[in-house]
């Protein structure tokens, strides 16, 4: 099995950063993709930010130029970088990452617990 321990969330006032990580541990035989997703109160979960194994990297439309998702290959580590936080971007986060556990074997996602980001106005 995997697991996905996140860490960076917190209260933060509009305009602020925040620095999201997340650790993957396990035996992950390959990583295809990491991203980080969010869910607001009464709505549903978004991908905010994703980046597969080259490199290649999508963004929310409503996080461009504010966000940046980067990864250590080496350490199996996701991060998101969020500036000029809004009150908006309040949610908790979600780490997933998308992985092979053996060879031939088809990719499985899996999730972190979430950690929350609260944005005051």
């Amino acid at each position: 099995q995997v697991q996905l321990v996140e860490s960076g969330g917190g209260l933060v006032q509009a305009g602020g950063s925040l620095r999201l990580s997340c650790a993957a541990s396990g035996s992950i035989f390959s990583i295809n993709s990491m991203g980080w997703h969010r869910q607001a109160p009464g709505k549903q979960r978004e991908l905010v930010a994703g980046i597969i194994s080259g490199g290649s990297t999508n963004y929310l439309d409503s996080v461009k130029g504010r966000f940046t998702i980067s990864r250590d290959n080496a350490k199996n580590m996701v991060y998101l970088e969020m500036n000029s936080l809004r009150f908006e971007d309040t949610a908790v986060y979600y780490c997933a990452v998308t992985v092979r556990l053996k060879m031939g074997r088809p990719p499985f996602t899996f999730w972190g617990q979430g950690t929350q980001v609260t944005v005051s106005s």
